[in-house]
């Protein structure tokens, strides 16, 4: 038995276009980010920045709601109609945010944006379209995405709010997400078949187990902290830089394009000595110890034009590393047989985050000022600090699945234990209502050593 090292065209085709779904949805969420606040304070009730606030993040509450039941519905109704049912709601909310002449109509669209859930429906398809040796690189290029769509968006969103405006923005995101129906529909293959994937969907069952897990919990709580500051620094940031800088925001991509290329030149050595050197506590105790150091700055010089571009120098850089490490992070201490579903819960403390930081951002910046706003997310990270300190060392492990030909229970048992037993091999489980072996390796071994395990491994399946 052998593994292609190269994903089939129709894997490539399939994780390319679902890819872009994804990217073209985040687009969508993320492009208004560093130019709504100033455009919804012209909106009548926009003068109240809990308002804004609550309309930034409606559709992360929506999507705390409906994500895993989207994603749990699918394996029963289908994929591909739960994707267009989730982007219909995109477009309908984006046209009813495109229409909008006042905040309240805007928070109704971003609500029903969020409605359309359908990443985890997305990550399912991918699973369903790929085989398991190619499942890991196929979600890295999904996450690739999604980082390459935040930047971009940066940088895009005050460029074409000069040239199109926010409601053209909105009107924009609908079109794209009618295209994506059609490249769902035309591009995308069918399935030959849908069933439950442990490493790309959350299983109700395990929901308990996970949450009562105390090192997810530090990273869970990490994520939604991560992005409560998020949002929270995105109601205040566009204000004050054009106040301190008396630039206009549709110039504001001159200062966050510089600033995004200098933080990921300093994010890249970080994450390789994190992951090549299995030095990633250090390295993630670090970045949020840096994070801190960043609100505090804003806290102290959100009234000074350098001051906020030094702090978001300080802030993407440890932004951009622990938004790798995190997934990375709970790829290697979940346990094996539970990575989708402690994904899945990971993704919901994001949403949450992603909600309440923009209302408490919003409140605190209409209630009281600018730093009030920094204040907040600096107790949030302080607190996110002191529960890394007893975050265990993660295991430097990489993850291998492989395909099983219709093992019964006792078969994959035993596998699984022999495999388990291997030097090198940090945990091994096997799935047999999924024909599916997953193997956690050091991958601090010789690549020739990983070989030989890999080797060891396709004997032992093949030999059954």
């Amino acid at each position: 038995m052998q593994i292609s090292d190269k994903m089939t065209r129709t894997e490539l085709r399939s994780t390319i276009s679902l890819a872009s779904i994804y990217g073209l949805r985040m687009l969508g969420m993320f492009l208004i980010l560093p130019i709504f606040a100033v455009y919804a304070e012209t909106l009548k009730g926009g003068s109240n920045h809990t308002l804004i606030g609550l309309a930034l993040g409606a559709y992360g509450l929506t999507q705390v709601l409906l994500q895993l039941p989207f994603g749990i519905a699918s394996d029963k109704y289908g994929r591909k109609r739960l994707i267009y049912i989730g982007l219909i709601l995109f477009i309908i909310g984006s046209v009813i945010a495109a229409l909008a002449t006042d905040i309240y109509m805007v928070i109704i669209g971003r609500a029903i944006q969020g409605a359309g859930a359908v990443s985890a429906v997305v990550t399912a398809l991918v699973a369903d379209l790929t085989r398991e040796e190619h499942r890991t690189k196929a979600m890295a290029m999904i996450g690739g995405t999604i980082g390459i769509t935040f930047a971009l968006s940066l940088v895009a969103g005050p460029l074409l709010n000069q040239w199109i405006g926010v409601s053209g923005i909105f009107w924009m995101t609908a079109v794209l997400s009618l295209l994506a129906i059609l490249v769902v529909k035309y591009y995308v293959p069918d399935p030959v078949a849908s069933h439950f994937h442990s490493d790309a969907q959350t299983a109700p069952s395990k929901m308990k187990a996970v949450l009562k897990d105390k090192q997810l919990l530090r990273l869970n709580f990490g994520t939604f902290s991560l992005h409560a500051a998020q949002m929270a620094m995105f109601i205040v940031v566009p204000f004050a830089l054009t106040e301190t800088s008396g630039m206009s925001v549709n110039s504001h991509w001159q200062i966050y394009l510089p600033v995004l290329v200098v933080s990921f030149v300093l994010m890249l050595p970080a994450i390789i000595i994190g992951e090549k050197r299995a030095k990633l506590k250090l390295v993630f105790i670090g970045a949020v110890a840096l994070m801190l150091v960043a609100q505090l700055m804003f806290a102290n010089t959100i009234h000074h034009f350098w001051g906020v571009v030094v702090s978001l120098l300080i802030y993407f850089t440890a932004f951009n590393i622990l938004e790798a490490s995190l997934p990375s992070l709970i790829s290697k201490m979940a346990p094996a047989a539970s990575k989708g579903t402690a994904m899945g819960i990971h993704s919901t403390a994001q949403s949450f985050g992603v909600f309440l930081g923009a209302v408490v951002g919003g409140y605190l910046s209409h209630r009281f000022d600018y730093s009030a706003v920094f204040i907040f997310c600096s107790i949030l990270i302080g607190i996110w600090l002191l529960l890394t300190f007893g975050m265990k060392t993660p295991p430097a492990v990489r993850t291998k699945m492989y395909h099983l030909n219709s093992f019964d229970e006792s078969q994959a048992l035993a596998l699984a234990n022999k495999v388990a037993q291997m030097e090198g091999v940090y945990e091994a489980v096997a799935i047999a209502q999924e024909d599916m072996l997953i193997v956690k390796v050091n991958n601090q071994q010789s690549v020739e050593r990983q070989t030989l395990i890999e080797q060891n491994i396709l004997k032992l399946i093949g030999s059954r």
